[in-house]
Order: C-alpha cells, then structure tokens, then sequence
C-alpha cells in the first residue's frame, strides 16, 4: 500500500486518481501509524514551503516523515513536496525543511530572460544512470514553480534548462524528488509513477 500524505497541500486528489488510474493500490492518510506501515509513502505539494511546512509541523507529521526515510521506506516528493524534502528554504524568508536530501530551495533568477514562475512544459535531460529516470531523457514534463533546489550533483539524476539547471528528478537511496507533477504530465509522468511503484514492490533502491 502506498500512502499519500495528506496536510492540506491542494493537489492529493490529483495524485491519488493518478494511482488509482495505474491500479496502485493507495489511501489518503495523516495518521502515523499508516504512515510508518507503509510500503511506499509520496508526498505531494503546491503552495509556499513555510506554509506546507507549518502544515506537517502541526499535525506532529515532521518527525513521522523523518522515522519513515531512516527505516528506509521510499518516498517521493512532488513538486513542493520535493522541495521540502531538503534542508531549507528562503521563499518568504528562511525556513527549515525535512533535512532528508542536503540542499536549499532559491529563487530563479529574474534576469536571465525567462518567465517567472517556471510554467508549463520542460525537456528532461539525464545526469546520471538511475531506474526511476528511465523513461525521461529528451521527454517533456509539466512544472509550476517560483524557486528551485540546488544540491549536490550527486543528487541530481535529471534537470531541465531554464537559463539555470533546474533539478526535475533528484534522488538520495530510498528518498526520491520530482520537480515536475508526474500527475500532469501525461504518458511521461504516468511512467514515474509506475517506476516508483516498481521501487517499492521490489525494494530496491539501486541506480541500475
């Protein structure tokens, strides 16, 4: 079973009927106990990190999500659900993150001759060999966002131009990243879903 987590993020809905289109079995929950039992745990978000932060924080979920990445249960986070899976960000002043991936979440730059928020339709291109990124070299994905992870390349298994690198998948062990929304982007981002879910049936959180 694969828990969605749900603090109020706006865009649960969207991921669950994703998974039930691909068959998943999965449930919408803000109880640790189905959190800590899951076999898969994705965690979604669209908004402001401080607000989706607060948000965990209140319903004691930081330290539930924190337990969950130490015993080694894949989660992925999207779209602002990746990026509070780092340590910091400075949208609307500084705030902390899960501290599950070493980085911090910037502003893209205003002067680089692009539209700001990143909006719309972007090409992945691949960093690194990784099973979860296969599938989204040269293929587009859909983005919505104002700010963006920097981080170690490391940790970068795929990113797309937008006068700066932009970070789209980022992976550390069972911890996984998807800038885009997988649930908006068609065949492409159906098929991250479904590289996910094959994660967490085999366990396996090798690259190859």
């Amino acid at each position: 079973m694969i828990t969605i987590i749900d603090y109020d993020t706006g865009n649960t809905r969207n991921v669950k009927n994703a998974l039930d289109f691909l068959g998943v079995p999965n449930q919408l929950s803000a109880d640790p106990s189905e959190i800590l039992t899951a076999d898969g745990l994705i965690l979604p978000g669209v908004g402001a990190f401080k607000k989706a932060m607060d948000s965990l924080n209140e319903r004691g979920l930081v330290p539930v999500i924190q337990q969950a990445a130490d015993a080694e249960i894949p989660i992925l986070g999207i779209c602002l659900g990746m990026q509070i899976l780092f340590d910091k960000s400075y949208e609307f002043g500084e705030s902390t993150g899960l501290g599950l991936i070493a980085g911090e979440v910037v502003p893209i730059p205003e002067n680089l001759g692009v539209k700001v928020p990143h909006m719309g339709w972007d090409q992945n291109q691949s960093q690194q060999t990784d099973a979860l990124g296969d599938g989204f070299d040269g293929q587009f994905s859909y983005f919505v966002h104002s700010y963006y992870v920097q981080t170690a390349a490391e940790n970068i298994v795929s990113t797309v131009d937008y006068g700066v690198q932009i970070p789209s998948i980022v992976r550390k062990d069972n911890v996984i990243g998807f800038q885009f929304h997988p649930e908006k982007s068609g065949e492409v981002g159906l098929n991250g879903l479904a590289k996910f879910k094959e994660m967490v049936e085999n366990a396996d959180y090798s690259r190859n």
